[in-house]
């Protein structure tokens, strides 16, 4: 290197005896100090910075001993330094690292005090990187509890480790059967999901960390013995450096996550072996939470479907229609419920049950699942209702719920044209019947709950359907719809019954819904009580005619 400013021949850089002003103390400062004439020849030093510079001695040219920064400096200082005072510079010397501050002398030399800020520079860098790596965890961690599907929160593991720990990451799960879930990831990539048939036991440490185990130094992992399977597609490999690390879940191992790093890339420091487990613990607990979440989920729809009332349809000759909402929109259960249960042939009576638990919610839908289920090994008794509610009122009270319920019965047998109804009412509101002409007639249908008293009384009425003819079980929830103008009125049983002699003729289906839509109407936004309601019609055998809204009046049939 030439040196800083070229003296003129037969000169070099100034003597040490040379005048300059320069304080004494600076000889004995601990850090190096150099003093460096305006050529950029070394006037003097201290004794720091020999041991710092072991071959500079006074004479030398400053280039000969420090790095470019520093004599880039000294020469844009130059005869610009007297009387002014330079931002600090800062570079590498000798494997550390220095900030130079010049200070004016006599005769334009310039001091440099050499102070070393290695350890500063490296206690700032550990700071950086632990709040950034602080920052990737809780990234990690909003990102991946805000999902709770497991398939989605496999893909983003596996990206975010790519892209933050590694050059690619590949997730396995925990087996199928005999296959493993897999998802692979590259940096800037998309992640992929697979399921394979694999041996885990080609991995160092995979088998241990899928069963929960701590996980195998990388310095103990050769790369080359990698498995092919284990490699994703796009990555620029050979694989140079590789992590094995454990996804702890709540109690059970979530997987193990592999991490690899392309021969040309620096290997895994322990350092970042560390932040890989922290990384890994975080992810095995969203993995677990959402794998928990899944499971519950898939318990809860199957007892839901249990607990929901069942689809309902024609059976025998004769339509069933029913509706339900719960007490609270969010719910899709509470302690309205009804069941249709078809005879085995037209010979036999097809059971039909409408019942309202006390109180609303998932307490009420279980009592509700009881009784049904009750309800459900009694069928052989059907023909005698009394009996049945007799059986059940005892269930109930030996079980442990002390909530009571309401229902009633209707044994249905379609003979001829006609449909028989048997009446059957414990506590419950009287069924409507909807005659073909609009008349609405009341059953006299009465008795006690079930589930409060040592012994329930019940009344039987029988009836006939003829064609387009519709009998309406339901639940005080419709009648005690609260609402109207002022949001304080009851929607009330002449309501109901207006509302049902409008519905003559119509199907089983239409009538339900339009109890349910006047219902929701006259309720509005308020609250409400569960609601449910069960039609029971025997289809017309001619064509449907309607005139001004009304259907004609019909001679009734005989049997």
């Amino acid at each position: 290197m030439p040196p800083l400013v070229s003296s003129s021949p037969g000169t070099s850089a100034r003597s040490p005896d040379a005048g300059h002003t320069v304080g004494a103390t600076w000889t004995d400062a601990p850090c190096p100090v150099l003093v460096v004439d305006r050529h950029g020849g070394l006037v003097d030093i201290n004794g720091a910075a020999r041991r710092l510079l072991p071959g500079a001695v006074s004479g030398d040219w400053l280039h000969e001993h420090v790095p470019s920064w520093l004599c880039d400096a000294h020469q844009r200082i130059g005869e610009g330094l007297r009387g002014t005072r330079a931002e600090p510079l800062n570079g590498p010397i000798k494997e550390r690292h220095f900030e130079a501050h010049p200070t004016a002398a006599g005769d334009g030399d310039v001091v440099w005090w050499l102070v070393d800020d290695t350890d500063r520079r490296l206690a700032q860098d550990a700071l950086t990187d632990a709040q950034t790596r602080t920052e990737i965890l809780s990234e990690v961690s909003s990102t991946l509890l805000s999902t709770l599907n497991v398939p989605r929160c496999m893909e983003v593991t596996a990206a975010m480790a790519a892209e933050h720990l590694a050059d690619a990451a590949v997730l396995v799960a925990p087996p199928k059967g005999r296959r493993h879930p897999l998802t692979y990831a590259t940096r800037g990539g998309p992640a992929t999901q697979v399921t394979r048939l694999l041996d885990v036991s080609g991995v160092p440490g995979l088998t241990e960390a899928l069963q929960g185990f701590p996980p195998v130094p990388a310095r103990w992992i050769n790369p080359a013995d990698l498995p092919d399977w284990v490699t994703p597609e796009g990555f620029a490999g050979p694989a140079g450096s590789v992590i094995v690390a454990p996804l702890p879940g709540h109690g059970v191992p979530a997987g193990a996550l592999i991490l690899m790093r392309a021969s040309t890339e620096q290997s895994f420091t322990e350092g970042e072996e560390v932040f890989a487990r922290l990384f890994a613990a975080r992810a095995g607990a969203a993995l677990s939470a959402a794998r928990l979440y899944s499971e519950q989920a898939t318990v809860t729809a199957t007892l839901m479907r249990e607990l929901l009332p069942p689809p309902l349809s024609s059976v025998n000759g004769v339509e069933y229609a029913g509706g339900y909402r719960a007490a609270k929109d969010h719910e899709r259960v509470g302690g309205d419920f009804y069941d249709v249960h078809p005879g085995s042939d037209p010979s036999q009576d097809t059971l039909v049950v409408l019942g309202d638990v006390a109180g609303k919610g998932l307490d009420a839908a279980v009592l509700t699942g009881k009784i049904r289920n009750t309800l459900h090994a009694l069928l052989p008794l059907t023909d005698d209702h009394q009996r049945v509610l007799d059986l059940l009122n005892g269930a109930l009270l030996t079980s442990r719920h002390t909530r009571f319920a309401t229902l009633v019965l209707a044994s249905v047998r379609r003979r001829g044209s006609r449909a028989r109804l048997r009446l059957t009412s414990a506590g419950h509101l009287p069924p409507l019947i909807l005659r073909a002409d609009g008349t609405v007639e009341e059953v006299h249908a009465r008795g006690t709950l079930v589930g409060a008293l040592p012994a329930v009384t019940a009344h039987t009425v029988e009836t006939v359907l003829a064609p387009g003819e519709t009998c309406l079980l339901y639940t005080d929830g419709i009648t005690e719809a609260r609402g109207g103008p002022l949001g304080d009125e009851f929607y009330g049983e002449h309501r109901l019954r207006r509302a049902l002699s409008e519905c003559a003729g119509l199907p089983a289906e239409a009538v339900v819904e339009r109890v349910q839509m006047l219902a929701a109407q006259w309720l509005g936004a308020g609250r409400h009580d569960d609601m449910a309601a069960v039609a029971i019609s025997v289809p017309r055998t001619g064509p449907l005619t309607v005139l001004n809204g009304r259907s004609p009046a019909r001679t009734r049939s005989s049997t």
